[in-house]
Formats: structure tokens, sequence, C-alpha cells
């Protein structure tokens, strides 16, 4: 029985999209991934000196799995990408280039031709520098064949191991991509010792299955996200393995007792929260290990139960938890759910540019919503006042206000954590900043509007960071 390679693309993904986690919740994200089992850790390519200190980061801390890079389409860039990789213990140079002719010309503005002699350079380039590399075609599946299978024998002969062909399009059928791997793995003569792996658009709900048709056409493995639109799931491939992996001849590394943790921690960090219904059903399978956490419980008290779920926090985020925990925890007993949200809201966040001092609400049938919102800089109390339409509304036209600046706001959601008349609720609000960026905040509270005004401070917050 082979061994299906899981390639988690999360972080990439994240990166393609214009998001922008901070730097801890991409830190932790990793070291999530790693503890989980997956094989390759993939990440974007290095963009500023963020991605190159946060790879330098990581290094030390996987400990298991691979950190893929990936590399743009000249030789300065695989330089650059090989050197923030270069303290990981299992490193990976990717280079992605693109293998459909709407790709060659509408996003690189190549002929193929030229696309071919780019990739005969980056591939002798990336090999020379790490002997574990590896070429993604971009929307291979709508790539000439010709062309796809001159470029694979290419990257191949100049000492490339590991080829991932993507179905960026997203339209085909399980049948269509077992044809397509057959056809590919038998017209270019790949090798045992040759890794394929493929990555399926779930664009019409059939990730999965092409993911299972691919591995039985020879496919050694896939790229899958967590909380990625018209991505394959990691959860959905782990447990295809699980349940069909006898038939399929395969197995995997993942920790299967640690899956469903793993991805409420990612989907939290990522702002992607699950119904209240999910919750619900979650909280009927409670362990051993759930307890409520009271007002009367010590930071020591509050540190074990964060290592209980799995975090290892500095002591500078500990005590930020701890602060946070003793707010909720005066008006009810804590759940670890509920405690699982406080952290992600709290411990994984940039340092604070604005804190909030106090915040005052007026709203009715009858009246305006107002808003007069207390906040602190360098030691420096800032007061805005602002109507609205609603007391949400308000109050964040009054942090714009104070700041002195408007940044649309791409997303707001809220979400009950947990069910009754003391219910802990997290809000979700997400910014766009001038360069087009998408940075999410995150707020946990009792009252639905103070955890609005903590989620839009963290966006906020996260702004200031990374212009500065």
């Amino acid at each position: 029985m082979k061994k299906a390679i899981i390639t988690d693309v999360t972080l990439r993904a994240d990166a393609e999209n214009g998001e922008k986690l901070s730097f801890k919740e991409k830190t932790e994200v990793a070291k999530l991934l790693d503890k989980l089992g997956v094989d390759v850790i993939e990440v974007g390519g290095i963009s500023d000196r963020a991605d190159t200190l946060f790879l330098h980061t990581i290094g030390p801390v996987i400990k298991n799995s691979t950190v893929s890079c990936t590399v743009g389409l000249s030789e300065q860039e695989a330089d650059k990408a090989f050197e923030a990789i270069s303290g990981c213990a299992k490193k990976r140079l990717n280079i992605a280039i693109p293998a459909s002719t709407v790709q060659m010309e509408y996003v690189c503005g190549k002929k193929g031709a030229v696309v071919l002699e780019i990739l005969d350079t980056m591939t002798k380039k990336c090999a020379s520098l790490c002997a574990d590399s590896e070429v993604s075609f971009i929307d291979a599946t709508r790539a000439e064949k010709d062309f796809l299978y001159t470029a694979i024998k290419t990257a191949v002969a100049n000492g490339i191991k590991n080829i991932t062909l993507c179905d960026n399009a997203g339209d085909m059928l399980p049948d269509d991509m077992a044809a397509f791997v057959a056809d590919a793995i038998r017209e270019t003569e790949l090798t045992d010792d040759i890794n394929l792996y493929v990555e399926c658009s779930d664009k019409l709900g059939l990730g999965i299955s092409l993911a299972a048709s691919a591995i039985k056409a020879g496919a050694c493995g896939v790229k899958a996200a967590f909380a990625k639109k018209n991505a394959t799931s990691v959860c959905d491939f782990a447990n295809l393995v699980k349940s069909a992996g006898d038939r399929l001849g395969i197995c995997a590394g993942v920790d299967m007792t640690a899956l469903s943790d793993t991805e409420s921690k990612i989907a939290g960090i990522l702002g992607m929260q699950k119904s209240v219904a999910e919750k619900a059903e979650a909280a009927k399978e409670k362990t051993p290990d759930d307890m409520l956490l009271s007002e009367n419980d010590t930071i020591s008290d509050i540190n074990a139960a964060t290592a209980k779920l799995g975090y290892d926090l500095s002591a500078e985020d500990s005590a930020h938890v701890y602060d946070e925990f003793k707010k909720v925890a005066a008006k009810k007993n804590v759940s670890m759910h509920e405690l699982d949200a406080i952290i992600a809201a709290v411990a994984l966040q940039v340092p604070s540019t604005y804190r909030l001092k106090s915040f005052v609400i007026n709203n009715g049938n009858v009246i305006t919503a107002t808003a007069h919102i207390e906040l602190t800089k360098d030691g420096e109390v800032l007061s805005g006042f602002s109507t609205g339409d609603g007391p949400i509304d308000a109050a964040f036209r009054a942090i714009e206000q104070i700041i002195g600046h408007h940044y649309d706001l791409d997303d707001f959601s809220i979400q009950a954590l947990t069910e009754g008349k003391e219910a802990v609720g997290t809000s979700i609000v997400k910014l766009r900043a001038a360069s087009g960026k998408l940075y999410s905040g995150q707020g946990v509270s009792t009252d639905i509007i103070g955890g609005a005004i903590k989620a839009y401070l963290n966006a906020l917050n996260k702004i200031c960071f990374e212009e500065n």
C-alpha cells in the first residue's frame, strides 16, 4: 500500500487571494499543519521582507513537514526563495509556471516557446539549489497536450522530481481527470522516482472525486487546503483515505484524531466560522477533557487549559489571553471552545497601534444610533463621536473619525459560539486597504457591539503594522 502525499496549500492560497494573515497567525497555521502530519506545507512566493522573516521563523519549528516555497519566473527569485527556506529541515522550491495558452499569453504575456525557455532555465537553476524541487503547471487541464508533455519532459530531464498538474478551470469530471493523468504518465514516460501530484478544483463540488480518480490513475498525491473556496479539502481527502484507502491502495500520514480540531482552529484563524448548527452538533461530542473555567481560575489554570488545546503561547500572549478571559468570565463560566476563540482573537494578533478604552452606544427605534468611542494610541486618549445606520455602523464611523481614514468594509459577520442567554459570540471584520489587500480581525465577547469593535480594531491594527 503506497502513501498518498498530502500537500497543504492553505497559506499559499491565502496569499494569492489577497488576504493578509498576521505573522503570528501564519506561524500558528504552519505549526498546526506540521503537528497534524501533512507531508508538505506550501507557501506563496517571497514578496517582501516579512515573507522571508516568516520562513526564517518557522524553519526551526517545523519538524516533520517539507516547507515548499513558490518561485517566480526569474533566477533572482529562485535565489531569494532558497535563502528564505534554507533553515528548514526539509525544503522544496516550487516553480509555478503557466501551461495553457490563456495563462501564458494573458497572464504572463509570453508565447509557448518563450515559456519553455524560461522553464528550462528555472528548472536547471532550482535543481542546482535544491535537490527536492517541483514544477506546478498552472491550468494544465486546458493546456495543449504536446506543449504540456514537452514541458514535463524538460523539467524531469533537468532534475525535477515533483510535477503537479493543476485544474484551475474546474470543469473536469472524474473520468476526464483519470484519463488526463494516465495519458500524462504514459506520454511522458514518468518513472516511479518522479512524484506526480494533482491540484483539483472543487468548483463543481467534485474535488474529492477528482482526487480519487487521479490517485487511481497513478498520481501519488494531492494538493488541498483548509477552509478555502473551490479547493479540495484536506479533511475530505483524509477521510477518503480512511474510508476507502484499502480499495484505492493508499494510506496517509495525517493524525486523524487531530483532524477535526485542526480544522476548527485553522478556520478560526482564517475567519471562516462554522454555523450555529454545526457548533451545536460538535458540542454533543464533548470529550472528558472538556471543562468550564470560572473567574476564580488563575493564570496558571488558564495556561494549562491553553496547553491542553494545543497552543504554545509566549508569556506576553498568555497575559493577553488571561486579561480577555477575565472579562468574559466575569459574566459567565467559559468553556474550552470559548477559550479557543479567545486565543484566536487575542493571542495571534499583531502589536496594537490602537487599543479600546471605552465605548458608549445609544440606539432605539425612535432615535438615530450614536456612538462615542475612546481609543488609546501611544498613551494618548483619542475620542470619536458619530451617528450611523445602527449601533455597529455608528461605532465603525466613530473609529474612522478618530483615525482620519475610511477603509472599505469587505465583510462583517457575527456568530454565536455557544447557546443560551449568556452565549459568547465572535465577530469577523474584513477591511480592504488602499493596496487592495484584505485584512481580517476577530473579536470575542458576550456583547455583540463590543465584539464588533474589537474585531474592527484587530483588522485595523494589522493594516497599521503592515504599513509601518
